[in-house]
């Protein structure tokens, strides 16, 4: 009996101290395994692509910098809500594209474009620049001041207020609508805007909640 029951205590303290060495083990093995590589992330989808449309301005001013609301030498600042519209351009994998190439062109607001074919029986605004010409910078960083434009009548229907882009990276070119997200309805509402799909949501900026005349807008291209 006596024996006996040496040998249950001993194994007990066997299967113990086995079952320490192994947890102990295992730590030492855990510890000692390289950290595992961080698994790369998916692509960005890329910002939806829109058609030009009509009113490309094939005969822009002599001004085309970032700032559309003020004319050299005319008094009056363009008519209409300024806002400022910044972002950046990345490629697929998350880098800024230095350098990027960005054309911008708009209706006023009254929802006319300076385009000699454009039928809306608006007025100009003689103190609006209306295109923009502007490269991003090491960043990929972009910053633009402007009014938000009028929305109008067209053969495919009322269009929602929306800014064109022709929109240049180091080796892919994408033409690009910018819509605004308070007029969502209208935006549902829209031909085109609709087409986009699932696509729609990277066609929309953000609006600054704290002022409503800040708007971001982040622009990805293939490269």
């Amino acid at each position: 009996m006596h024996d006996d029951h040496n040998f249950t205590v001993d194994q007990d303290l066997l299967s113990r101290r086995q079952f320490a060495q192994a947890a102990l083990a295992s730590a030492g093995l855990f510890v000692a395994l390289p950290a595992r590589a961080q698994q790369p992330q998916p692509p960005l989808g890329t910002t939806a692509e829109s058609p030009m449309g009509p009113f490309y301005p094939l005969n822009p001013g002599r001004e085309n910098d970032a700032d559309l609301t003020r004319l050299a030498g005319h008094r009056n600042r363009a008519r209409g809500t300024v806002i400022e519209l910044t972002g950046r351009i990345r490629d697929v994998r998350g880098n800024p594209i230095s350098g990027a190439r960005m054309e911008l062109w708009q209706a006023n607001a009254a929802g006319r474009y300076a385009h000699a074919l454009d039928p809306a029986v608006a007025a100009l605004d003689p103190d609006f620049q209306s295109y923009a010409r502007l490269t991003t910078g090491a960043d990929g960083s972009y910053r633009i001041v402007t009014i938000k434009p009028g929305g109008y009548d067209s053969p495919i229907g009322h269009r929602p207020p929306h800014l064109h882009f022709d929109l240049r990276g180091r080796t892919h070119r994408t033409i690009a609508q910018m819509y605004f997200p308070e007029d969502a309805a209208a935006n549902a509402r829209d031909t085109l805007y609709s087409a986009l799909g699932r696509d729609a949501a990277s066609s929309v900026a953000a609006r600054n909640p704290a002022d409503g005349s800040k708007y971001r807008w982040d622009i990805v291209l293939m490269g």
